[in-house]
């Protein structure tokens, strides 16, 4: 699919938005209900795998009331750069759930961090590998990706046996993020979901806390 599947934030044109103006909504049961002559058997865009995928563990306030998705990738400097900012929103509200997906599209050096980011959830230390990687102000490469990681408390040893050990689980999960951000229409990284609104590009900090805003707004006119 090429459609977007939630409404775009527009933050010239906020009173505008509504939760469901896009090419799809979300249906009672949680499912993606595409527009005529989508595929409606799409798994990887039902609500559970978009906002709460049960794989990629959640930062800032786990039971928030907003979810915020990342789709990115280490190797891009537009996600690096915006990094502290979102995080920061993150941390000042208080209530937002920021769900980071890597989206490896830059390379096989992506590819291979991202992978070794995905092997450290046996290790429950996914949130920490993702921030030392997205925090590097260096060229990555697998050895520079191994030692930060290293430096930031993985059991590098372990974090690579799992890597062997669960390879066609981690493929398989990176597919999935690859196949659920293209269907959103995105074309690149940054790129967010912000409660059911989709941003296709980085944006300022400022605009980060005005679309979790209409997400509150659009979520309570929805009850």
């Amino acid at each position: 699919m090429s459609h977007p599947n939630f409404p775009t934030f527009q933050p010239t044109r906020r009173a505008a938005l509504g939760l469901f103006g896009g090419a799809m909504l979300l249906g009672a049961n949680g499912r993606a209900m595409a527009a005529a002559g989508a595929d409606e058997d799409d798994e990887v865009l039902k609500e559970s795998l978009v906002l709460r995928d049960p794989d990629i563990p959640a930062s800032g306030n786990p039971k928030g009331d907003v979810t915020i998705i990342e789709y990115f990738d280490y190797q891009c400097p537009y996600c690096r750069k915006l990094a502290p900012d979102l995080r920061a929103v993150v941390k000042e509200d208080g209530n937002v759930r920021l769900v980071s997906k890597d989206w490896a599209i830059l390379g096989p050096v992506s590819v291979y961090a991202a992978g070794l980011v995905l092997a450290t959830r046996y290790q429950n230390k996914f949130i920490e590998a993702q921030d030392a990687l997205i925090s590097l102000n260096t060229k990555l490469t697998e050895q520079v990706a191994r030692d930060t990681l290293a430096k930031a408390g993985i059991d590098v040893d372990r974090m690579l046996a799992d890597l062997a050990t669960n390879k066609d689980t981690i493929a398989a999960k990176l597919k999935q993020i690859d196949k659920q951000a293209t269907a959103f229409g995105f074309r690149g990284t940054p790129s967010f979901i912000v409660g059911k609104f989709r941003i296709p590009g980085p944006i300022s900090k400022e605009h980060f806390k005005l679309a979790i805003a209409d997400a509150r707004k659009a979520a309570a006119e929805k009850k």
